[in-house]
């Protein structure tokens, strides 16, 4: 039996909560190096050894241009693949039937898994934040507005993952949008250059690309410049997280996927 719209389950959203976080830490080591180090490299080859040749972009050193690109990078794949694997997991083996008929409602079960993924997220994109002190100085203009889009992007990307770990039928089917099209999507959305050394015909283009209006308004944040304005970029982060929302509340009242 579902709880009761007029009355919030702590304790089931806690439960869910703290047995996705039980799971990350027992992979700790692997859930947080194979990331960590993928992305001390980028600061190695496009940092140190190809940023010391090239000038600054708006003003910026290269080498703490990237940084942004690089955390929201990570900050994409990983709250997709963490919240796309939470609720695909119960699904695999057929526990998701135990979570749908405990006094929890709708709400509550996303609130935990989704939650559990975004914590790791910004956990991880701390840590990477603290590695890239290491190899490149860095400064941070508007601290409170970086945490803002770290949480945001973090929270969106996870609903967007639960909705793909609904959505997979398989393993294979679980990485496919994460590699195919949100990597690609990343790489070409400003994370290593600014979108105003391209072309004119391929900077319209790349506007396009909402990942773009993510790492421009992460990047504001850091040095106070953008390749478009902070505002469109939290208003795209905004819709973004309404139609995700939309997503998942369309899939539990049809019971896409879910329901036998």
């Amino acid at each position: 039996m579902a709880a009761s719209p007029m009355h919030f389950n702590i304790h089931g959203v806690r439960a869910i909560y703290r047995f996705e976080m039980a799971r990350w830490f027992r992979t700790l080591l692997s859930s947080i190096a194979s990331p960590v180090i993928s992305t001390s490299l980028y600061f190695v080859v496009f940092g140190a050894a190809i940023g010391s040749r090239m000038g600054d972009i708006g003003g910026v050193p290269y080498g703490a241009f990237i940084i942004p690109g690089l955390v929201m990078l990570t900050l994409l794949t990983e709250s997709i693949s963490n919240a796309a694997f939470g609720i695909f997991m119960p699904k695999w083996s057929g526990t998701i039937y135990e979570v749908l008929s405990a006094p929890v409602s709708t709400a509550e079960i996303v609130i935990g898994y989704v939650g559990a993924a975004a914590t790791k997220s910004v956990l991880l994109g701390c840590l990477i934040l603290a590695t890239a002190r290491v190899f490149v100085p860095y400064g941070i203009e508007h601290p409170l507005w970086m945490l803002a889009f770290l949480v945001l992007t973090a929270v969106s990307f996870s609903l967007f993952g639960f909705i793909i770990g609904i959505w997979a039928e398989s393993w294979e089917k679980l990485q496919i949008v994460p590699l195919m099209i949100v990597t690609p999507l990343a790489f070409l959305g400003g994370s290593f250059y600014s979108i105003e050394m391209l072309p004119g015909i391929w900077r319209e283009i790349a506007l396009f690309n909402p990942v773009v209006y993510l790492i421009s308004g992460f990047r504001w944040s850091f040095y106070g410049v953008s390749d478009v304005g902070v505002g469109m970029s939290l208003a795209m982060i905004g819709i973004f997280l309404a139609l995700c929302l939309g997503g998942i509340t369309w899939i539990f009242r049809s019971g896409y996927k879910i329901k036998r």
